[in-house]
């Protein structure tokens, strides 16, 4: 199934993807809890607007998840005030250097992950989309935190929908830039498995509904310029990003 959040008469209403434009649904978190599917509450409605699909509280990145890195993956955390819906322009930087498009699949996390394992990851997890994680590189000379690197206004690109029948272990990851293909690979690339980042960040800090995990990108990353549009497709899920 494909999920998101949309605005529906002024409020923000969880929603499935279908043909005929999105379906008002219950929870998502609860039916996850339940071990059950969200019921729709509404008929189709097209005159909507599709958001952002989570609001994560915790946003984290990971980093050194890649072949040639001598240590194992580490945290970062990112400000959920980046996060932007697919479509929404960004305007680059222009103080910070060359800015990269990171094309990453993301997960929403969709329960507290108190016992969180590599094993059991796929129990706490709602679903995956598709994040473009913007960065200005240059930067990391002066900021080993990637906090100046990561934090420009609408730099973080999140779904429009979450995957909750993607496979953890093999979802495709593509980045196109102006329509051409950029990079494309999937979960199984990556040197330190997508469970095994989870189970890494639970071991460290809470995770909630609607957080996020950003699980890298050793394969997935392009200098872009301003006015560019990047896509990142994960599964299913198209991200589209018109730069400015």
């Amino acid at each position: 199934m494909l999920i998101g959040r949309a605005l529906i008469d002024g409020e923000i209403v969880d929603v499935r993807w279908s043909p005929e434009g999105p379906v008002p649904i219950s929870s998502p978190y609860d039916a996850l809890v339940a071990a059950t599917v969200p019921e729709d509450v509404g008929a189709p409605r097209r005159d909507v607007e599709v958001i952002a699909p989570a609001a994560p509280l915790v946003l984290v990145g990971i980093a050194q998840n890649g072949p040639g890195h001598p240590s194992p993956v580490q945290a970062w955390l990112k400000s959920p005030r980046t996060v932007v819906p697919s479509g929404s322009a960004v305007r680059l930087r222009r103080d910070a250097g060359q800015t990269v498009a990171e094309g990453e699949v993301a997960v929403v996390i969709g329960r507290d992950c108190a016992g969180l394992t590599a094993e059991t990851a796929e129990r706490f997890v709602l679903g995956v989309t598709a994040v473009n994680d913007l960065s200005s590189p240059e930067r990391a000379a002066v900021d080993v935190r990637n906090f100046e690197s990561k934090s420009g206004v609408g730099y973080t690109p999140l779904g429009p929908w979450i995957d909750t029948g993607a496979d953890l272990d093999r979802v495709a990851l593509r980045l196109d830039i102006d329509g051409a293909a950029a990079a494309e690979t999937d979960a199984a690339a990556l040197p330190v498995s997508i469970r095994e980042c989870l189970a890494y960040v639970a071991s460290w800090t809470p995770l909630g509904p609607g957080d996020v995990v950003m699980t890298g990108a050793p394969f997935s990353a392009r200098a872009i310029e301003a006015g560019q549009r990047v896509d990142v497709i994960v599964g299913d899920v198209r991200l589209t990003t018109p730069t400015t």
